[in-house]
Formats: C-alpha cells, structure tokens, sequence
C-alpha cells in the first residue's frame, strides 16, 4: 500500500501514539504494517501501557497485558487499528 493506504481509524491511531508518546515523526510516516516495537517506532513497555490508557479513555476499549493476543495487537498499526475498531465502545 502507499502512504495513501491509511484507513481512517489507523490514521487516528498514528496521530494518537504520536501526541501521546510526543514521538517526533510525523503519523504519516508510521508504516501501517511495520513493528511498533523493537526495529519499527522502537516502542517500550512504558509506551504500550501510556498507549493502553489513551486507547481506553479514547475509545473505551481496554487492552490488558493479560489478554492473550497482546503482543498480535500491539505487533503493527494496522492490527492496533482493527483491534480498537473491534472492540471499540466510544
């Protein structure tokens, strides 16, 4: 996809991680597809757990470390981006 192949709510996403993690990137760089942890964004456990409180309070869906599919959730934008639009209550 090209960086036009952002869905609507992966673009929210982008523009979420960056203003709560104060990454300074622009959203529209993050690679729909690439890691958000370790060799993409280089994200950490800190981040993931700011990220799950701005996702809650945002979209009222609670992402809990427990959840079996974590890691699959948190692997990309894209699946972060299905996930919440899954789960989604607000």
């Amino acid at each position: 996809m090209e960086q036009t192949g952002f869905s609507a709510m992966e673009r929210d996403l982008a523009e979420l991680i960056v203003k709560t993690l104060k990454l300074k990137i622009d959203p529209a760089s993050i690679e729909p597809q690439a890691p958000l942890f370790g060799e993409g964004l280089g994200l950490d456990s800190i981040d993931a757990l700011e990220l799950s409180l701005a996702i809650s309070q945002r979209y009222g869906y609670q992402l809990k470390s427990s959840d079996p599919d974590i890691k699959t959730i948190f692997s990309s934008l894209r699946a972060l981006a299905h996930a919440v639009e899954t789960h989604r209550t607000k």
